[in-house]
């Protein structure tokens, strides 16, 4: 349950652009609230914002190493060196190998693509990668979504002939690998204006860099854009920026022309002929993408991916479905059983201090999701480990605002092997030392975590009175699109509603409210759908007033073009349980 709902005022210098901005706007006033929440400080980038180009893309050669990974790569098809395009076996690392070496092929026939096997290779450049790279001639390894920290790893490739061009988006060390190129936003010496590239993004800016170097049309390139939509929305990259331009026109393509692989998922998940949304590829998309790399191989998400055959890819779609069913059920399976020992050693969690639980028996696969769910219900960074080749391997996930990189960093004398970002962290280390830096980690995590960060909240954007609701309201919602981190769908309060007198209770245990509601401002009847909130119900059928923080919904089971509110929260006037919003 939330238990704090945060309604910030705007500082002076944002009420000032706020003010000149809803001129723009004198019949929705509130879209100025919004614009300015999300950093526009002139009409200018509102312009830009409301209208995505693909030329507010940057340069790629702003970039640093773009040069050199063009100049390697154009070297090898002058030299018919056989290339390798290698890649992370998750959403990201498949749909980046499955862009880059699809987009070669148009000019180039010597390539190979690699994806490393969980269970025995494990998370990045593996040894037994380069021995069959070494073994089949390949000279130039291209990796994705993967390899800055793979120092001896590349150094061997390099002993055998092989070079690399890194293209990775994860944080690196303060030494790199001793690559051809490196091609990393986050790179401390890189002036490349946007951080917050996906590695299938990075992956992107390549093959753009090659095309401008020889002089070739990128509307080729522009028609994998649906690939890099895919990636964007599954890794849980900042949707700001180049990411939010390159989504925009990925979902464009999603919903008008998919490439073939893509296509069927499409159909698969029952999506055909509906407007697809970011929420549709978290959610069903890519998890059945990602369910080949966690259950078997994502070599077949690949093969899936390149295909452009529509009976192979019906084929590749029904075996990875059937994987992502397997994979639900040991999640589920795990999950409860997280839960239990969390549940168990309930005084650990007091305070601040993270979840770490390792199981030897766990699949590997699926405990990323696992320490998601953990984080999520918990509200606490949480480290879910298990057994595999002899170590505890892991994932990690992080709450709202807290590097839990940093944290697990700060152990980095215990682990055998790290990497990601802020927000999520791979892990490896002996299991004698799992004691160690559970001990460690709550340290860190106690003396850097804010209250705030282990506390469910609700960040409300702006507050409406229903009669706000209006067309050229939602028309400029729609704008905002699409919708994901650090450019979240607003969440909008409104005071002193109550019951039309036509709620209800629904769902198969009555646990879910379906709202009718009025406010004091309007005749005008509001619909919305409370999960999980059957405790209000008998307060709202007295006719009390209580207040409401929601997003705005297109409701699918209606007419087009009718809303309906998600509720995300209920505080009446007299329940203590629910303290007052900021404002």
């Amino acid at each position: 349950m939330i238990s704090k709902w945060n309604y910030l005022p705007l500082t002076s210098e944002e009420s000032l652009i706020e003010a000149q901005l809803a001129e723009k706007f004198p019949k929705c006033p509130s879209v100025a609230r919004l614009l300015v929440l999300r950093g526009m400080k002139s009409y200018d980038d509102v312009r830009a914002f409301f209208s995505p180009s693909l030329s507010q893309m940057p340069d790629p050669f702003l970039m640093k190493d773009m040069d050199k990974a063009v100049d390697r790569l154009n070297s090898a098809l002058g030299g018919k060196e056989k290339i390798m395009v290698y890649g992370d076996y998750d959403v990201d690392g498949t749909t980046a190998v499955a862009l880059v070496y699809r987009y070669l092929q148009n000019y180039y026939s010597r390539l190979e693509y690699y994806i490393p096997t969980r269970e025995d290779e494990g998370y990045g450049i593996s040894l037994q990668s380069i021995d069959y790279a070494a073994s089949i001639g390949v000279s130039l390894i291209i990796v994705l979504d993967c390899g800055i920290k793979a120092i001896e790893e590349i150094a061997y490739a390099k002993s055998k002939g092989i070079d690399f061009i890194v293209c990775d988006h994860h944080v690196p060390d303060d030494v790199l690998p001793d690559a051809a190129a490196i091609l990393n936003p986050k790179r401390p010496d890189d002036n490349y204006p946007y951080k917050g590239l996906s590695g299938c993004g990075v992956g992107y800016k390549f093959m753009q860099g090659f095309a401008q170097s020889n002089g070739l049309s990128t509307h080729e390139l522009e028609t994998m854009l649906d690939l890099v939509a895919v990636s964007i929305a599954a890794d849980i990259v900042p949707l700001t920026g180049e990411n939010r331009v390159m989504t925009y026109f990925g979902l464009r393509r999603l919903n008008n022309n998919p490439c073939v692989g893509l296509k069927s998922i499409i159909k698969l998940c029952g999506l055909t002929g509906k407007v697809l949304t970011i929420s549709d590829i978290i959610f069903k998309i890519g998890p059945r993408i990602n369910a080949s790399g966690r259950m078997e191989s994502g070599q077949e998400s690949v093969e899936l991916l390149v295909t452009r055959d529509p009976v192979e890819a019906n084929e590749i779609s029904k075996r990875i479905d059937n994987y992502n069913r397997n994979r639900k059920e040991l999640d589920r399976q795990i999950t409860v059983e997280a839960n239990e020992i969390v549940e168990r050693h309930a005084h650990a969690l007091e305070g601040k201090k993270p979840i770490v639980i390792y199981d030897q028996n766990w699949h590997k696969g699926v405990i990323g999701i696992v320490a998601s769910r953990l984080a999520e219900l918990h509200f606490r960074p949480s480290v879910v480990l298990t057994l595999s080749n002899g170590l505890a391997t892991g994932s990690s996930r992080s709450v709202r605002g807290f590097d839990v990189y940093a944290a697990i960093k700060s152990c980095r004398d215990l682990l055998e092997n790290f990497g990601g970002h802020t927000n999520a962290v791979g892990l490896s280390l002996k299991v004698e030392n799992i004691a160690e830096f559970r001990r460690r980690l709550t340290e860190y995590v106690e003396e850097h975590i804010h209250d705030e960060q282990v506390t469910p909240t609700m960040d409300i954007d702006c507050e409406l009175m229903f009669e706000d609701i209006n067309s050229d309201f939602l028309r400029c919602m729609k704008q905002f699109n699409p919708f994901g981190p650090e450019n979240q769908k607003p969440v909008f309060i409104t005071r002193n509603v109550l019951d039309f007198g036509t709620s209800k209770l629904v769902g198969r245990n009555n646990e879910h409210i379906k709202l009718e509601m009025v406010d004091n401002h309007s005749k005008r009847i509001m619909n919305g759908i409370a999960f999980g909130m059957a405790r209000f119900y008998e307060h709202i059928k007295a006719r009390k007033p209580f207040d409401i923080c929601y997003t705005i919904e297109e409701n699918r089971h209606r007419n087009s073009g009718s809303v309906q509110l998600l509720i995300k929260g209920i505080r009446t006037h007299d329940d203590a349980s629910e303290s007052q919003p900021n404002s």
